[in-house]
């Protein structure tokens, strides 16, 4: 269990924690906290939740994958790429719904971490990570609109199409001044943390907007009209639901926990690759899910690690994950005693913090980088895109990782072969004495599903004017339970030609799954060689004994 789950803070603390280190983690976990803050109730609202379940989320979740994670950087917290599945979880199950997802997907991403699925989770191609995250990012731009623009729509729907249908159909009604606010926020987002350095251009941007719009009481929707005031407190909730619904659920929670773990997986690579350090996969999966368990029990969303604010936590120094528990505290403190003024942040505000997330989220250099690519990459890419905009995260999700493992395997098919080896050639100089009625051929590449078939149908056509066959299999790393049936076949049918086959250079790992399936029992243990020239001799007895039989 100790290899399985060991928080780095313990580690961090063991190897001692000087003043001057916390003062470093105090500087950074302030900072991140302030960029925290527009983002956790931006996320929240786009969710199509309440502004304080984002903050709720950002303190305890955040605070718990600090204390327990296994990055020394990770931020944890609401992000963009929960916005799509838990809007169209609330919508459809409500907030009950949701607390029941999120709980089942902490479980799931617990479950992940004692498995030690962390490594796994690695492998997830990057084509199709680049396809869904540039998928949501569509879709959150998509969503702002409504705000961005002032609209008046009483609501809006789910789905991408239709909600550009509604927005056209209304842009008649443009609120002006709620535009000139979205303008005024993108601008102060993108450049104002360069003007006024340490102070980010997001929190710059939510500070000037909401004051300008209160004090001159200009006509835009704020938080408060929308949602009401936001509470200073936290409490302890439970769901209501129907233990038969329960099956319910289980497909977005596992498209939570998958999100989850993807992100806070590729959030520590980066901290990483920004550090020097290294992450430990499964106790961060493990405190992911511990995280995400006791959230929505104090009123939170989904949260997972935050690649920005993680970045943001390492480039102002950060030093350990106490870092993290700063930015957990410094929001908490926000919450407690701000909450009435954040009440007043205007909405049009908010969409324009969001648009700017949208831009960073949507990874457009990576995406016309890979449509340069192969056209495996490009397919797995625009599949894994137009899904998640047009249909369902978790479908393109799916979708995508079933398309990528099918192109894997026909790609890797193309590599697996076999050859007849000419006698004569320069690989076999030093055996340039084996006799008439031995073909040598050479199998190369895995010998699995993907290529059985292929392997069956080359060995069934060899011609029939050999006695003896040697099959080298040095370059075969492995063979699967496909390829085993295929080879018994091929081996069958030698059998009936009245051709003996042996194998040569045969690896341990393969020479051990031809044991346990009873295949070198039907071949005859010293038929299978581990080399070459082993393998001639064994051939030459063989067809030796077979001319001298029929000479009798």
């Amino acid at each position: 269990m100790n290899a399985i789950f060991k928080p780095k803070l313990s580690v961090v603390l063991k190897q001692g924690y000087s003043f001057k280190i916390f003062q470093k983690d105090l500087f950074a976990g302030i900072i991140v906290g302030v960029v925290a803050l527009p983002l956790a109730i931006a996320f929240a609202v786009a969710s199509g939740v309440s502004p304080e379940k984002g903050l709720v989320t950002a303190v305890i979740a955040g605070l718990i994958i600090s204390l327990l994670g296994g990055s020394r950087f990770q931020i944890g917290g609401p992000t963009g790429a929960f916005v799509v599945v838990v809007y169209g979880v609330v919508q459809k199950y409500g907030l009950d719904g949701l607390m029941i997802s999120t709980i089942m997907a902490g479980i799931m991403l617990v479950g992940f971490g004692l498995l030690r699925l962390g490594v796994i989770i690695k492998y997830v191609p990057h084509p199709l990570v680049v396809g869904f995250t540039s998928g949501i990012a569509l879709i959150i731009f998509s969503t702002q609109i409504k705000d961005a623009f002032g609209l008046k729509i009483n609501e809006l729907p789910a789905d991408f199409i239709n909600q550009w249908i509604a927005y056209f159909s209304h842009f008649s009604q443009i609120n002006y001044t709620a535009f000139g606010i979205t303008l005024a926020t993108l601008l102060i987002a993108i450049y104002g943390g360069k003007v006024i350095k340490k102070v980010p251009g997001s929190f710059l941007a939510i500070v000037l907007m909401t004051t300008v719009v209160n004090y001159f009481a200009l006509p835009v929707q704020t938080i408060q009209s929308v949602f009401g005031e936001i509470p200073n407190a936290i409490a302890f909730q439970t769901p209501h639901f129907d233990w038969s619904s329960l099956r319910n659920y289980i497909h977005p929670a596992f498209t939570i926990a998958i999100l989850g773990a993807i992100e806070s997986l590729l959030s520590a690579v980066v901290a990483d690759g920004m550090s020097g350090g290294s992450h430990r996969s499964n106790t961060e999966l493990i405190a992911q899910g511990v995280a995400n368990i006791f959230t929505p029990f104090l009123g939170g969303i989904p949260a997972t690690g935050a690649i920005a604010r993680t970045a943001a936590n390492i480039k102002n120094g950060a030093q350990t994950p106490i870092a993290g528990v700063v930015h957990a505290l410094t929001l908490l403190l926000i919450m407690l005693v701000f909450s009435n003024w954040a009440a007043l942040i205007p909405m049009s505000c908010l969409a324009g913090i969001l648009i700017v997330v949208a831009y960073n989220m949507s990874e457009w250099r990576s995406f016309i980088a890979i449509l340069k690519g192969s056209h495996y990459d490009i397919l797995v890419l625009l599949i894994t895109f137009l899904l998640t905009a047009f249909v369902d995260l978790t479908i393109a999700i799916e979708v995508g990782m079933v398309f990528s493992a099918m192109l894997f395997m026909q790609r890797m098919s193309k590599f697996s072969n076999i050859e007849t080896v000419d006698i004569d050639s320069d690989i076999l100089e030093n055996y340039s004495n084996i006799p008439v009625g031995i073909d040598i051929y050479e199998i190369t590449g895995p010998f699995f599903f993907g290529a059985a078939q292929s392997y069956k149908e080359t060995l069934k056509e060899i011609s029939g004017g050999s006695k003896v066959l040697i099959l080298r299999m040095r370059h075969v790393p492995f063979v699967d339970a496909t390829g085993i049936r295929m080879f018994q076949e091929v081996i069958r049918d030698f059998k009936i030609r009245k051709v003996k086959v042996v194998l040569s250079g045969v690896r341990p790992e393969v020479k051990q799954t031809l044991l346990d399936c009873g295949l070198v029992d039907v071949i005859g243990a010293p038929f299978v060689c581990a080399n070459f020239g082993e393998a001639v001799i064994k051939a030459t007895e063989c067809l030796d004994e077979i001319i001298s039989s029929k000479t009798r």
